[in-house]
């Protein structure tokens, strides 16, 4: 089923922070700068190591730093090289890394329209509950809208009711009529060369 008939799927892998209730967490107390602007541009390469610790944080929160494999190398080759497969979008405030939304490009068949699937929302703890999160949505929505596409989907954790929560509030729905399937380590090497498991897959 084309991916344009819901824009939320149950996909275990990726988490937005969110509280009980769906909101962004205060966070410690912020001095000097509680009015700040939240300043949102496109990751440069000096970035790699911000987006890494963003994406080891969203590990931690969930329980999975020990699933992650990808380095600093991984995310500059993929993300700043000569063939990117993700972009970036930094939040800083005061000149401060804030957060960062990791995105790529996506196409719904069935719309006959452009997207952008959020694949990573990170925002640091020092800087939450300036909506930091819900401003880079915003931007990349803008972005998206601007380029002539006309949605964004992403992920969230089924066991994250916070993080759904919030996603709900602030108008991206889950969509019941979708189901994820995916192939991915020993069984997709095996597949992808033609190769058949011995349990089948």
């Amino acid at each position: 089923m084309d991916g344009a008939r819901g824009e939320i799927w149950a996909y275990p892998d990726r988490l937005f922070y969110a509280d009980a209730q769906g909101r962004e967490p205060g966070g410690v107390q912020m001095t000097g700068i509680e009015d700040a602007p939240v300043n949102i541009r496109p990751a440069r390469a000096e970035d790699t190591d911000n987006i890494h610790a963003g994406l080891l944080g969203i590990a931690k929160t969930v329980g999975e730093l020990h699933k992650m494999r990808s380095t600093p190398d991984d995310i500059r080759r993929d993300g700043f090289g000569d063939r990117r497969h993700f972009h970036v979008l930094i939040a800083e405030i005061d000149s401060e890394f804030a957060g960062m939304c990791l995105y790529f490009p996506i196409y719904s068949s069935w719309r006959g329209r452009p997207g952008a699937f959020v694949q990573d929302l990170f925002v640091t703890e020092r800087f939450r509950g300036k909506k930091v999160g819900e401003k880079l949505l915003r931007h990349l929505a803008q972005q998206v809208n601007d380029e002539g596409g006309a949605y964004l989907e992403l992920a969230v954790d089924s066991g994250n009711v916070g993080a759904q929560r919030f996603y709900e509030r602030i108008g991206i729905t889950h969509q019941a009529d979708d189901h994820v399937h995916r192939i991915i380590g020993d069984a997709f090497f095996a597949f992808a060369t033609g190769k058949e498991l011995r349990n089948g897959t």
